[in-house]
């Protein structure tokens, strides 16, 4: 890979990522903490059609992915489908984008830090949730490099504990190809549901797109890097789904509390338990690595702006990482995840992040041919999923997704008037 370039602008941010490491970058974000308890609310929407479900999530994260690739190689900087909005639709769709995808995936933060705690100490998720994000933010901080390095770690233990999970499942005794099912008795609204939270497992290639002033050569690296990604993750989810599903059936797989840990136990593997367990803490702090990374990154192209407070827009002058953003954003979701459950409000973080995509479509939509658009299918079909899919989640999901992005829009209103003032 040859050693990594820090070209920057006095006030920008180091290029030192190659594509091996936004591919690693973006699995870290995907094959994180989403698959070792997505799968049981998801079979619980969609019984046998969990699988087309799965299917289904893919098609619509292709479609966003592909969008987002072609936008970010158009426009590499920080700030992902904020910058594309802004410059594509105007400044309102910009910071529509980047709210719902800032306060969304900070809640996703705290809940991500929450899973580390259930799984490293349970009866102390908080204090430990507070203590991972302390530590991960401190390797942000260290520089965009160092967190590429970890998520490398943390993405080659994931994928050895999953694979060891698909092994004991497929060579079991117990394992039954007509547990499968493939959607024969499945509801369409339930199959469309499971898309719903099976998309966010795929959502993390988004992470590669908010890296792009810390990519070397965006405009080749960024569309190469995140259908690699996304390509990867599926082929890794859906043997994983369909070993958990041959052993446990949807019914015992939507009733699991831990699937992977019973399904390895069904396979008459127990002695692999302890080790999805801690595989689990392990993806869950890849997550929450990822995610700490995006919404940090974010948060500098809107301080940028100054839709959010101006200061935070700082580079460290040494590390060339947004310090003072990642500080802020470690802050937060260290306090919300000493305070507060957020498992539940996952919905509500859902609904948020559909809307952000469904503006990177519509902003890859109006892209010409010269800049490299997508095939025009891509992001209609892109649209169209992450509206059925955000509409499909839990009415409760939907209502309080709504009402934030309602507080955002009138926010921007205020501080609209006040600027013109």
């Amino acid at each position: 890979m040859g050693q990594p370039s820090t070209d920057h602008a006095p006030d920008g941010l180091g290029r030192r990522l190659g594509t091996f490491d936004a591919v690693v970058i973006g699995l870290g974000s995907m094959i994180g903490a989403g698959i070792f308890a997505a799968l049981a609310p998801a079979a619980g929407a969609a019984g046998a059609g969990l699988l087309p479900g799965l299917a289904l999530a893919a098609v619509v994260a292709y479609c966003n992915a592909t969008s987002s690739a072609r936008l970010a190689a158009r426009y590499p900087q920080s700030g992902g489908t904020y910058v594309y909005g802004r410059e594509r639709l105007g400044e309102f769709w910009g910071y529509l984008a980047g709210w719902g995808f800032v306060v969304g995936k900070t809640a996703s933060c705290a809940a991500m830090a929450l899973t580390v705690g259930g799984y490293v100490w349970p009866g102390q998720e908080h204090a430990v949730a507070v203590a991972a994000v302390v530590a991960l933010t401190a390797v942000n901080y260290g520089g965009v490099q160092k967190s590429a390095w970890f998520t490398r770690a943390v993405v080659a233990v994931v994928l050895a504990v999953l694979a060891a999970v698909v092994v004991a499942a497929l060579t079991s005794g117990d394992a039954d190809a007509a547990r499968l099912g493939l959607g024969a008795d499945a509801s369409f609204h339930g199959v469309v549901q499971a898309a719903g939270l099976l998309f966010f497992a795929f959502a993390g290639y988004a992470r590669i797109a908010t890296l792009g002033e810390e990519v070397r050569d965006p405009a080749h690296t960024i569309p190469r890097a995140i259908p690699l990604a996304l390509g990867i993750t599926l082929v890794v989810y859906a043997l994983v789904a369909a070993a958990v599903l041959a052993v446990l059936g949807p019914e015992r797989l939507a009733a699991a509390g831990a699937p992977l840990s019973e399904a390895v136990r069904a396979a008459g593997a127990a002695w692999l338990a302890p080790v999805v367990r801690a595989g689990a803490a392990v993806a869950a702090l890849g997550s929450l690595l990822a995610l700490i990374l995006g919404v940090s990154r974010t948060t500098l192209a809107m301080a940028r702006d100054r839709h959010l407070p101006h200061a935070l827009a700082a580079v460290h002058p040494r590390f060339r990482v947004p310090h003072r953003a990642e500080l802020a954003v470690g802050a937060v979701v260290a306090a919300v995840a000493a305070t507060a459950d957020l498992r539940g409000a996952i919905g509500f973080s859902s609904f948020g992040v559909l809307a952000y995509y469904a503006i990177a479509n519509a902003s890859a939509w109006t892209l010409t041919r010269a800049e490299g658009r997508p095939p025009r299918a891509v992001p209609v079909v892109g649209l169209a999923g992450c509206l059925v899919l955000a509409f499909a989640l839990p009415p409760s999901s939907v209502a309080a997704g709504a009402a934030v992005l309602a507080v955002g829009a009138g926010a921007y209103a205020v501080g609209t008037t006040r600027r013109s003032r």
